[in-house]
């Protein structure tokens, strides 16, 4: 089945790719076999070298990749040229500190000389979704190229021409030609994949029912995995949080990449004494967001990235408000031309709707209300997500008692969550397992061994 590009703003078809067959796809998992033992022997200062190169060429070309995402998933052209900045970012992040976290670890306790290594696993296929088309792959591929691996990307379907662009951006690069492959395959050709021999691990970013289809696998054939899966993160705001602050954050937050993002804030749990002001100045603020030409810069709201996921998305809301959630703002597809939705608020949404229990991938904010500070960790722990979450309050201490009562993996006090490459990211509970970024990220496909010598 032929992959389409299409541009979520206006529904005009870009380009349309045929799918490979099972003998391009073999062509190509014996290239990554090939090359494995050259590009695993190279000297890591050269690698990192590449790795710099690559950076070099993501900047150098960032408006052009920019406009690519832009016009392939919808971000706004701003947000689209971030993420290219990140993506170079962490290229050099791991150019400069692969030989650090890679080093070996002398072992001073034990008789001898005992140390342990680090030493690449092999090929790692890498699943991918569309919302961030670039650095959802540039994290995981620098760290898992600099620790002498081999890399192969699956990436979401509707954005072939992103998944294209990161294969030219590595060959451009000169990194030897199979050390990164960008297979265009459907999905249903994963588990395929995964069980050959010759490929040593996967990672994937996406979808709760994806990560359990592709864990099963792993675990089938007893290969490494790391999923970061679906959030719903709390953003808890005290009775003495600096409200002009927290909504400045809130909206941003929920709104950006048209709430398209994994760890955007998605439940706002307000407790009385900030509740009132809060509502006021955020359902100002939203009101104000402007849909429209995602290349404009005075366009602060892009589409969603496609018209199935508008649909869905419109399901949850009209379900949540038919349980009892009041809709305060939105809460309706925007007319014309292209996947947009408008930007909404819930409000009082309670267990037993959709919009407390499920995920909602798209710009729909959910208002929650807690009594005090323990019953809004329990409110923010009451799912069974725990990627992100963020407390709000002008007391840190008092912030840090109520983040560190979240079970997620990253919390935030008094700034949203976001993924940094000097921070190990990942989830627990349904939000998946592992960790990426940091040196976690770079260990995630290694083998660590023991060695010893006496």
């Amino acid at each position: 089945m032929p992959m389409s590009s299409v541009n979520p703003a206006n529904g005009s078809v870009l380009n349309v790719f045929e799918t490979w067959d099972r003998p391009r796809i073999d062509k190509a998992l014996s290239q990554a076999e090939r090359v494995a033992p050259a590009w695993r022997g190279l000297a890591l200062a050269q690698k990192a070298d590449l790795m710099r190169q690559a950076a070099h060429v993501l900047r150098h070309r960032r408006d052009h990749f920019a406009s690519m995402i832009t016009q392939e998933m919808g971000k706004l052209l701003r947000e689209s040229r971030g993420e290219i900045d990140r993506c170079a970012t962490v290229c050099d992040y791991y150019a400069d500190h692969a030989a650090e976290f890679l080093a070996d670890e002398v072992v001073p306790e034990v008789e001898g000389d005992a140390r342990v290594v680090f030493q690449p696993l092999g090929t790692i296929l890498a699943v991918m979704p569309w919302n961030f088309p670039f650095w959802q792959v540039f994290r995981f591929a620098a760290p898992t190229l600099l620790a002498g691996n081999t890399a192969l990307l699956k990436h979401a379907s509707n954005v072939p021409r992103c998944a294209l662009a990161v294969e030219e951006i590595f060959r451009d690069a000169g990194f030897p030609a199979g050390v990164f492959q960008t297979l265009m395959i459907p999905s249903d050709a994963v588990s395929d994949v995964i069980r050959d021999p010759r490929v040593h691990g996967v990672t994937l970013t996406g979808s709760e029912p994806a990560g359990r289809a592709v864990a099963a696998v792993a675990g089938e054939t007893l290969k490494p995995s790391v999923l970061e899966l679906g959030g719903s993160d709390p953003f808890i705001v005290l009775d003495d949080a600096d409200l002009d602050r927290a909504v400045e954050q809130a909206v941003v937050s929920r709104y950006q990449n048209a709430g398209q993002s994994c760890i955007a804030a998605k439940r706002f749990i307000l407790l009385p004494g900030a509740a009132e002001g809060f509502m006021e100045r955020f359902k100002a603020a939203v009101k104000a967001l402007k849909p429209g030409d995602p290349t404009r810069e005075d366009t602060s709201l892009a589409p969603m990235a496609r018209m199935d996921l508008r649909d869905e998305l419109h399901q949850q809301v009209q379900d949540s408000i038919a349980e009892g959630a009041v809709p305060v703002l939105g809460c309706e597809p925007l007319q014309g031309k292209g996947a947009w939705y408008a930007p909404s608020i819930l409000d009082r949404v309670v267990p037993g709707t959709r919009a407390y229990q499920e995920e909602l991938f798209g710009p729909v904010a959910s208002i929650l209300r807690a009594k005090d500070d323990a019953d809004a960790v329990r409110i923010a722990n009451d799912t069974r997500f725990g990627l992100g979450g963020s407390v709000w309050t002008r007391d840190p201490e008092r912030g840090a008692a109520v983040a560190r009562q979240l079970a997620c993996g990253s919390t935030f006090v008094n700034s949203m969550v976001k993924s940094d490459p000097r921070l190990p990211f990942g989830g627990v509970k349904d939000s998946g397992y592992g960790r990426e970024l940091a040196r976690a990220g770079i260990l995630a496909f290694v083998n660590t061994k023991t060695l010893t010598l006496r």
